[in-house]
């Protein structure tokens, strides 16, 4: 529905040329909308953000979004574009509430079916170690639609740490989810040691250089990790049984024994770019 919205809007705004270069999606984040700008669109953008500001009731803020996201707090450029002139908002998934910067803190509401499905594979009385939490999504929906018993929501980012506190206090999950600040290797190597039943690794950059540190997040026995990782798409290829040949592989230099218990494509993130999740059952000594 948004895809064709925004269509329908640039087609009646811009001129046929323009319109033809405008992304074809765009996200809603709370009560502000994010857009793809193209280069060369000029000052019609502000006449498009205007245009889709007054057909979306529920949008406050239109951004434009200028850059890919970058650095290691995985952030984005953003321009304003039209209505009131902010980043923050409170975005609502799954009867949570996250208020969020996006200027400052990373957010995608296009995982939200994948925090809900996540959340859905928690079993009763697990601890649950999230190594990336951001402002604390898939932490906060895991403690609101499973009975874990706890979940540690470590993120590097100062800004995410203070929204995801906020966020805690916000779904009335003081206890439940223990924010955390730091680098996910040394919180865990420092206090989070053969803690957890789960261990979540939502930062695609980061997850395959990060799995020593997962592993030794969970405790002996049978533990399960959620991978995320971006893949090339090449053709004729299985993008799961590419991925998961090197977590396998990865996996076994690291003394444990694995098993693939699901894997999808979550969303396509570029050309010919896609990013992935594997559910893997890892047997500890």
């Amino acid at each position: 529905m948004r895809r064709s919205i925004l269509l329908e809007v640039a087609r009646r705004i811009l001129p046929p040329r323009q319109a033809q270069l405008i992304s074809k999606s765009f996200d809603v984040v709370g009560d502000i909308a994010v857009l793809r700008v193209p280069d060369g669109l000029g000052d019609e953008r502000f006449r498009l953000a205007e245009g889709l500001l007054r057909v979306l009731p529920n949008v406050r803020v239109v951004l434009g979004q200028v850059s890919p996201v970058y650095g290691e707090y995985r952030l984005r450029r953003l321009e304003w574009l039209a209505g009131e002139r902010r980043t923050e908002t409170v975005h609502k998934e799954y009867g949570c509430l996250f208020r969020v910067d996006l200027a400052r803190c990373y957010f995608s509401p296009r995982l939200q079916y994948e925090r809900r499905r996540v959340a859905g594979r928690v079993k009763p009385g697990e601890v649950v170690v999230n190594m990336f939490a951001g402002v604390g999504c898939f932490s906060i929906i895991i403690a609101k639609h499973s009975d874990a018993s706890v979940v540690y929501s470590i993120d590097l980012n100062p800004d995410a740490y203070k929204y995801m506190m906020e966020n805690i206090r916000l779904n009335r999950l003081e206890g439940r989810v223990h924010a955390l600040l730091g680098d996910a290797k040394d919180v865990i190597k420092r206090e989070l040691l053969g803690v957890a039943d789960r261990v979540l690794m939502p930062l695609p950059e980061k997850a395959y250089e990060y799995l020593e540190y997962a592993v030794e997040a969970l405790k002996p026995g049978v533990g399960y990790i959620h991978y995320y990782d971006f893949v090339h798409v090449d053709r004729g290829e299985k993008l799961i049984d590419k991925v998961w040949s090197k977590v396998k592989r990865r996996l076994s230099g690291l003394g444990v024994l694995s098993r693939l218990v699901f894997g999808r494509v979550v969303r396509s993130v570029g050309p010919r770019w896609c990013q992935v999740v594997l559910d893997v059952e890892v047997h500890k000594r």
